[in-house]
């Protein structure tokens, strides 16, 4: 298992947009959200490059900012986005795709019985500051 994807100890990291900004300057934040049930799926990074990339291919691509590179979600595991829309927000400094997994499959990690879940599967408990799982 790997404690900070699937653990319940809290681990945020604050100094992400640094990372971000030091190594990837010229990216947006991309919100994920499900075009069937509204879900948050996940957020990530494009730049002009990604954004390109997924009008043209129709297939949710991002900016990796930990390998700095073009990352089409799911090309290695075939759980691929179709893109279904583009927002932009008011201030034009991030995006919404809007995204239909075309699979099923969200997100690589997987619940007690083994099956895929969202990337958003636990909640912070404000009591005890730990990470809760919201599924089995």
């Amino acid at each position: 298992m790997n404690e900070l994807e699937e653990g319940e100890r809290l681990a945020l990291d604050f100094s992400k947009l640094a990372k971000v900004a030091a190594a990837c300057p010229d990216v947006l934040p991309v919100a994920v959200q499900h075009a069937d049930t509204g879900e948050v799926i996940l957020v990530a990074y494009a730049n002009e490059t990604a954004l390109k990339h997924s009008l043209e291919s129709g297939n949710a691509t991002f900016w990796s900012t930990s390998r700095n590179e073009l990352w089409e979600k799911g090309a290695t595991s075939g759980e691929t986005f179709a893109l279904i829309e583009v927002r932009v927000n008011c201030e034009q400094n991030s995006l919404l795709y809007v995204v239909r997994p075309r699979r099923g499959n969200i997100c690589h990690t997987k619940n007690g019985a083994g099956e895929p879940r969202n990337c958003y599967y636990r909640r912070l408990d404000a009591g005890t500051g730990r990470l809760m799982n919201l599924d089995p």
